[in-house]
């Protein structure tokens, strides 16, 4: 959640304005100097070429934001420039390019203006709103050169909407740079059967730049068995100040649940993992059902705490889970459960590991005899998603072999569960159940996706924008 990402920034503008308006080149930085303050903060190094007004300054531009490795640009129009002082930046680069035409006010003051005896002062001070006059130019090249590139027009101060917009950008480089860092976990096989959850590696880490870590049991088997006590009481401490550890859990079903979530903690801390997918039945040896029927509480934690993790060896799932984490809307795994007609409403859920971040109230731990269509017993965890905006999030892999993002926003609403120790949660769509449920599997997906909470859809858009992806929203 808090790596860090390079922005690059460069203004353009015109060089023969200089000697013929006076000051409007400084005022012109002051205002490219608003905006490198705005982007500007502890996860974002600025990156500020300067303002860029002839093609051999161009040159030296790209030069340093080419050297610099910035993971996307900002390239704000501060007056007319000419697209020859802006393409041979963007040919360089090859990063995602945002144009920001972002003028100083909302209006000329017309008044003023036109009261003004100077001519010469007159133009320069339209020159200094003149922002939208070189964009048709800058779209226009970019365009014919195959150069995919983004636009705010708003206003440089007072203006929400635009700066919101901004920040949406901001924001979704950060998530894709995390999924390029991103080391995927992948512990035990595919829940036999499931076709539609199989998944191309390959496909998966060129379109989103993460690495695959094959893990084996075996090596959670060891890690649990030479657990310490001291760190199985310490994790058991932490389970209960982090669970309604309901009556009827057993002292031992605690302890082993911890002993499993300590050897949880150690496979991803050496491995390095950023997010975790994981099934398996353990046939054949006792001591494999014990140790699968035993991950749901290590589980859980390790997706609270920004580590998501996903049963079924959903790979799909669990790179939504880590995309709708990393935007800080939580990430659970969730499926469609029953439909209520009479209320309109979808219950969705499923067993394993729930974000309990995303919870209303405290999760509840319970023990279960029998985990449905898997092997053992053990605890579990029961947790609806808190009433309010949610937004469901499916990585789909198309007939044609290309991943896309899959998206709706809805409401979690309160009402009557089903209390069998699964998380699961009541979720209202704008257009009803009916529509809501042919509309989102008429695109194709796995019948798991993710659950974060708020209206992100924009931000995600965004960030299927900068890795290339299409994002489907069927609001």
């Amino acid at each position: 959640m808090d790596t860090k990402i390079k922005i690059g920034l460069f203004g353009i503008g015109l060089e023969t304005y200089w000697s013929q308006f006076e000051g409007l080149r400084e005022r012109l930085l002051g205002y490219q100097q608003i905006i490198a303050g705005n982007i500007s903060r502890h996860d974002v190094e600025v990156i500020d070429a300067g303002l860029i007004d002839n093609p051999v300054a161009a040159q030296q531009a790209a030069d340093c934001l080419k050297r610099e490795d910035v993971q996307l640009v900002f390239l704000y129009v501060s007056t007319y420039a000419l697209s020859s002082t802006v393409l041979p930046v963007v040919q360089k680069i090859k990063v995602p390019v945002i144009v920001l035409n972002l003028q100083p006010t909302a209006a000329i003051d017309y008044a003023t203006f036109n009261a003004s005896q100077d001519r010469v002062k007159m133009t320069g001070e339209w020159l200094a709103h003149c922002q939208a006059c070189s964009v048709p130019e800058i779209a226009n090249v970019l365009l014919r050169s195959g150069i995919d590139f983004h636009q705010v027009t708003g206003v440089l101060r007072d203006d929400p909407v635009a700066w919101q917009e901004i920040n949406d950008w901001i924001e979704a480089a950060r998530v894709t740079e995390i999924m390029r860092k991103n080391r995927v976990g992948l512990l035990g096989h595919y829940y036999g059967g499931m076709l539609d959850i199989y998944s191309d590696l390959t496909n998966h880490s060129k379109q989103f730049g993460c690495h695959f870590e094959l893990l084996e049991m075996a090596e959670l088997r060891y890690l649990r068995e030479n657990a310490e006590s001291s760190a199985v009481d310490c994790k058991i401490v932490q389970i209960r100040e982090h669970f309604d550890v309901q009556a009827d859990c057993g002292e031992t079903e605690i302890r082993r649940a911890a002993q499993t979530a300590v050897a949880l903690d150690r496979l991803v801390e050496h491995h390095r993992l950023g997010s975790l997918a994981y099934f398996s039945n353990g046939t054949g040896d006792d001591t494999y059902v014990d140790l699968t029927g035993s991950v749901i509480v290590g589980n859980s934690l390790l997706t609270a705490s920004g580590i998501p993790v996903a049963g079924e060896y959903e790979v799909k799932n669990v790179q939504a889970m880590k995309i709708l984490d990393s935007f800080g809307a939580g990430g659970s795994f969730t499926e469609f459960y029953a439909l209520d007609f009479n209320d309109d409403v979808i219950l969705m859920g499923h067993d394993g590991p729930g974000h309990t971040k995303i919870a209303e109230g405290k999760t509840k731990l319970k023990p279960l005899k029998v985990y449905h269509g898997k092997t053992g017993h053990g605890l579990s965890v029961e947790m609806r998603v808190r009433s309010g905006a949610v937004t469901l999030l499916s990585v789909i892999d198309a007939p044609d072999g290309v991943l896309r993002l899959l998206v709706a926003e809805g409401e979690s609403v309160p009402g009557a569960i089903l209390e069998i120790g699964n998380t699961n949660s009541r979720y209202r769509f704008p257009f009803g159940v009916r529509k809501f449920i042919d509309a989102w599997c008429s695109y194709g997906p796995a019948h798991h996706c993710a659950v974060g909470i708020g209206h992100i859809a924009e931000k995600l858009k965004k960030f299927a924008d900068l890795l290339g992806m299409e994002a489907i929203c069927i609001n």
